[in-house]
């Protein structure tokens, strides 16, 4: 398999999705590793693997649809196995494996039969100290946007998944690319409150257009820089709750085809009226409950 990945609206012609079966039991609150899985936990709604199924099932039938190659992971007994971005991300032709927080790290031996179909040469393991995770890389063409934390506390947030070391990593394995480190706001218990991957707050969408929520960013000129980046004729800006329900989180197929939630009724609108996107809407909103969306749950191998 020759890996093609540069951007996100690129057509897609194969991708991972991750896989909804042997869930296991719902996590403790003392258990979960992000603020909105403690948040359903605590108030007793976190989802049951039937509806996750379901949603899941939705979406592979998009993408099918669309005659995507679509690859699963092995199923590995009582693990979550929903979001395949955390496990790896593909920059150009090479593969990432990320290193993912320790309660997850089993996950990478289902993706053995994927890896095998890979040179070897373009597998790439990061060093023991290197933290990053597929949500917080968002690329665009020849800049790669990086979700960071870059403060003391670090260890302490369970929602810190990227660190600067990652990112001086990357930046040697791709020396032509340019980087863009953007901090987050980080909180455990409070998804209104923090961001847990950059494309929680931020993801371009189309050739040149960008959702984005101002104030999961912890410096304010990032925001800025983005929207200067983009033009703010080509921005769509989130409010706190559609942040909260994680409105940033669609995945696109083309630039001319976006999988977005159902209740998205906003930005859905907006897209397929301003922007003559093609908004496929299915529901997955029990997954979101889990702390991801339809990006989230696909690890993209190759883009045209």
């Amino acid at each position: 398999m020759i890996l093609n990945v540069q951007n996100e609206t690129a057509p897609l012609k194969t991708v991972v999705l991750g896989q909804p079966y042997s869930l296991g039991k719902a996590p403790t609150l003392s258990e979960t590793y992000d603020a909105k899985s403690y948040e359903s936990v605590k108030n007793g709604v976190y989802p049951i693997e039937e509806d996750i199924a379901k949603e899941m099932s939705a979406f592979e039938s998009v993408l099918l649809n669309y005659n995507i190659e679509v690859l699963r992971p092995l199923i590995l007994p009582n693990s979550n196995q929903i979001f395949a971005r955390d496990v790896a991300f593909v920059i150009d032709d090479k593969i990432i494996t990320s290193n993912i927080i320790p309660d997850r790290a089993d996950e990478q031996e289902a993706y053995a039969p994927i890896y095998d179909d890979i040179a070897f040469n373009k597998i790439y393991n990061l060093p023991e100290k290197a933290h990053v995770e597929g949500g917080d890389v968002v690329l665009y063409n020849d800049i790669v946007f990086v979700g960071t934390y870059m403060h003391p506390d670090y260890p302490q947030f369970k929602t810190a998944r990227t660190n600067a070391y990652a990112i001086a990593f990357l930046k040697e394995l791709f020396p032509e690319k340019q980087f863009i480190a953007l901090e987050l706001k980080k909180n455990d218990t409070d998804p209104r409150k923090g961001i847990l991957h950059l494309d929680c707050t931020f993801m371009p969408v189309g050739n040149d257009k960008l959702i984005i929520y101002k104030d999961g960013f912890r410096n304010e000129k990032d925001y800025n820089f983005l929207v200067d980046l983009f033009g703010k004729e080509n921005v769509f800006e989130i409010t706190q709750e559609e942040m909260y329900y994680m409105n940033t989180n669609v995945f696109s197929i083309s630039p001319d085809i976006v999988v977005s939630e159902k209740g998205f009724t906003r930005l859905n609108k907006h897209m397929q009226e301003e922007w003559g996107i093609t908004v496929e809407a299915i529901p997955y909103y029990e997954t979101s409950k889990m702390g991801g969306l339809l990006r989230c749950s696909t690890l993209p191998l190759i883009r045209e």
